[in-house]
């Protein structure tokens, strides 16, 4: 397969258009995966939810979502990039509207469900699409920043956004919001990004593999997301876990053996590629726990309602914004994106044991204050330099199955590092109150002890990505 050169577009103007683009219809999906959380007890209360029931809210889209990644990158580098984007981005807004409109569980869960389809759809081949703009070393840095800072303030943003519009004018409206950013989005892609003129050579893709594939990431998904619900040692999640691993064994062996395998196994072999995935999903899963149990601090134990609660990471997402827009690509030109992302591991590693000192009396100042700055510098150069890295080695035929494994790793990270997180933080608040602890100091109790294991997953990811990543010395995206 071959991807011909003028399929990206030429000029700057051009390029800066069809990424801001891109960016709209990420920014939109990453909003909608947390904007949700903050509006969970309006949608119960407006549709009765039952409590289990209510966390299929969140599940009915995270499992599609992390199923389908790594599939829909892999069909963008055979059948063109702009394509899926496009496809991806009709389902969600379509699903989005179905969400909107829902009045009762079934309808809703149902379009959450291809909500999170759409997105992995879109989202797999965004960061390929952007490094393949640009051919410009320091032009592709300053635009994986922009594409960094939608993937990573875009969370923060949603907890704001989410519990303004659920306060103000219901909570239909979080997912009725996505109606015009997302009809706007189909129509300035069709016109602005230029159509792949990507050739098979005859190849098929591997129907059986990505069957195995897909249901073996939604398996796992599942089985992560409802340890919350009965435990990780359960039948349940055990079951689930090895039906999990079966399949993803039984895809490893079929791509060792197939002649047109959807994941080639060479993406693996290569170092920065390999090194770069695993501190991802490390650093994913360490960091997750603010966007979770910061904000459950301050509104169980701080006592802040929704819109104070979204104010209170707003911090975040102004540094962040304003590290991988305007700091990280000049750092990163300078001082290359492996050294940028050990100083950005540092950060965040130091942020996350400031939280772990959180207090049952503290206050927003001197509890959270501090770590959002440590979080917001650190996430916002940690994600530029991280993408550069995970993409140096993508050539052009292979940049969309490297985006979709960047997107699959944080999906795997943010849900695998919840599930812990949550779990032990609840399990250590029950033990405290059960040696009577009052309830505010259970639950602070339960907190630190999760944000001090999250600190220990990124001091591993600093521990991997100071032995297993080197500098790239040429980048081969470029056509």
């Amino acid at each position: 397969m071959s991807v011909h050169p003028r399929t990206a577009p030429t000029t700057l103007g051009t390029r800066s258009l069809a990424l801001a683009v891109i960016c709209a219809g990420q920014l939109m999906m990453i909003l909608d995966g947390t904007i949700v959380n903050v509006a969970l007890p309006a949608i119960q209360e407006s549709l009765g939810l039952s409590s289990s029931n209510l966390g299929w809210v969140v599940n009915a889209y995270l499992i599609p979502f992390g199923g389908l990644l790594l599939l829909s990158g892999r069909l963008g580098d055979l059948f063109g990039r702009k394509g899926v984007f496009l496809t991806g981005v009709t389902i969600f807004t379509a699903a989005s509207l179905a969400c909107g409109l829902a009045s009762n569980t079934a309808t809703l869960l149902t379009a959450r469900f291809a909500q999170g389809a759409g997105a992995a759809i879109a989202s797999s081949v965004t960061l390929g699409m952007v490094v393949t703009m640009y051919t410009d070393s320091r032009q592709r840095a300053k635009a994986i920043g922009v594409y960094s800072f939608v993937q990573s303030a875009g969370g923060t943003l949603g907890l704001l956004f989410g519990g303004v519009l659920a306060q103000t004018i219901g909570w239909h409206w979080i997912f009725l919001v996505n109606l015009p950013i997302g009809i706007l989005t189909v129509i300035a892609a069709s016109r602005v990004l230029r159509t792949d003129t990507a050739t098979r050579d005859d190849r098929a893709v591997d129907g059986f593999g990505a069957a195995l594939i897909t249901l073996s990431m939604m398996a796992g998904v599942y089985a992560i997301a409802e340890t919350s619900r009965y435990g990780f040692g359960s039948i349940r999640t055990t079951g689930v876990g090895l039906m999990a691993i079966g399949l993803l064994v039984c895809f490893v062996i079929r791509q060792a053996k197939v002649r047109d395998p959807l994941l080639p196994f060479r993406m693996f072999a290569i170092r920065n590629v390999s090194g770069a995935l695993a501190t991802h999903t490390l650093m994913i899963a360490g960091i997750f726990s603010f966007q979770f149990l910061a904000v459950l601090y301050m509104q169980n134990v701080l006592g802040f309602d929704q819109v104070r609660t979204g104010l209170g990471v707003v911090p975040v997402s102004v540094l962040i914004g304003a590290m991988s827009l305007l700091v990280a690509p000049r750092l990163i030109a300078r001082f290359t994106g492996r050294v940028v992302l050990l100083v950005a591991l540092a950060s965040i590693a130091a942020g996350l044991a400031t939280l772990s000192r959180i207090s049952a009396a503290g206050t927003y100042l001197t509890d959270v204050f501090p770590a959002t700055l440590l979080l917001g510098v650190g996430f916002g150069l940690a994600m530029p330099a991280l993408a550069g890295l995970a993409m140096s080695a993508a050539t052009p035929q292979d940049s969309g199955l490297a985006s979709g494994m960047f997107n699959t790793v944080q999906q795997i990270g943010s849900s695998l590092g919840l599930a812990i997180l949550s779990t032990l933080a609840a399990s250590h608040t029950d033990a405290l109150r059960a040696r009577g602890a009052t309830s505010v100091a259970a639950l602070t109790g339960g907190y630190q002890l999760a944000f001090g294991v999250a600190a220990c997953f990124v001091v591993v990811a600093w521990i991997v990505a100071a032995t297993v990543i080197r500098t790239p010395r040429v980048s081969p995206v470029a056509p």
